[in-house]
């Protein structure tokens, strides 16, 4: 095979392909049709002399030659993305570059949105495609498939930088008529009321983790799917949230609802900024870095 008469556009789809094991999956996350990515394993397995993936019953199972050249091959994509994105100066005034970035409704909310009113004032073009934190995405940051992340520490990816934009603490928040609210919080009242939790992706929030860890025991009545979401299941109800104080007291003047301290020592969340290794030193990753570190800076 020779490497000018190759499309190098295969080699995301064999990506692709190789994650989901799957041509329908594949295609969907690749924004193509059934038969367009059919087609696309044909001309990877013709270029390549091998299967890719092999039908077993009915399962598509990697062969031992895609597997062994998979992890070399995301690592390319990666300096590629990373590459292509440099492109020299950035100027923010005229680039219409898409930043994609994984963050939680937390941190989007108190971090993301008044971030918006001054990138549009000086990069009035510039795009951010803003997705949720999911199970995949220290791999989609591994592979280069993500600007940045934007999330607790425990949850960046061991082998890419990472900074710290904040430290953030978490309270008790419920509703205004709630009486249990009106005084202080002891850890029995909080472990006797009904609390409402926040599972994304299946996984552990930080709370949860550090309860888990600390064996500190809550009833969980209602599950929300986002932080946003919690405080308005509380509402004209006994039940409360922990959550996280920035944003309850960004609720606090639009919701009828009450802080109060928790009765523990939770240590503070560490919430950071991380970025592919590759692209220290993209100049449009660099300057919204920037925009993103001077307005944590002053919050």
């Amino acid at each position: 095979m020779r490497l000018d008469n190759f499309d190098l556009n295969l080699l995301v789809a064999f990506d692709i392909l190789l994650q989901e094991k799957n041509v329908t999956k594949a295609a969907a996350r690749a924004h193509v049709t059934q038969a367009a990515m059919s087609a696309q394993l044909k001309r990877l397995r013709d270029a390549f002399q091998d299967e890719i993936l092999a039908q077993q019953g009915k399962k598509m199972v990697p062969t031992p030659y895609a597997m062994a050249m998979h992890p070399e091959l995301t690592a390319t994509i990666a300096a590629l993305r990373a590459l292509i994105a440099r492109k020299g100066r950035f100027d923010p005034a005229v680039s219409e570059r898409e930043f994609k970035i994984a963050a939680s409704d937390y941190i989007t909310t108190v971090l993301l949105v008044p971030l918006l009113g001054p990138i549009s004032a000086i990069a009035p073009s510039v795009k951010l495609d803003i997705a949720l934190p999911y199970s995949n995405t220290n791999k989609a940051m591994a592979d280069g498939e993500l600007d940045m992340f934007l999330g607790p520490e425990s949850f960046t990816h061991p082998d890419h930088p990472s900074e710290l934009i904040f430290e953030e603490r978490h309270v008790v928040v419920g509703w205004s008529g709630n009486a249990f609210m009106k005084g202080p919080m002891s850890s029995k009242l909080l472990s006797e009321l009904g609390h409402v939790g926040v599972a994304i992706s299946g996984g552990d929030t930080f709370i949860d983790a550090w309860m888990r860890e600390t064996n500190i025991k809550r009833r969980i009545e209602v599950r929300a799917p986002s932080f946003l979401q919690a405080p308005f299941l509380v509402l004209e109800t006994n039940r409360v949230c922990i959550m996280h104080e920035r944003l309850a007291q960004s609720l606090a003047g639009r919701l009828p609802l009450r802080i109060a301290e928790l009765p523990y020592e939770v240590p503070p969340m560490r919430e950071m900024l991380q970025y592919h290794a590759t692209r220290e030193k993209d100049p449009g990753l660099t300057w919204l870095r920037d925009q993103i570190r001077g307005l944590a800076s002053r919050s």
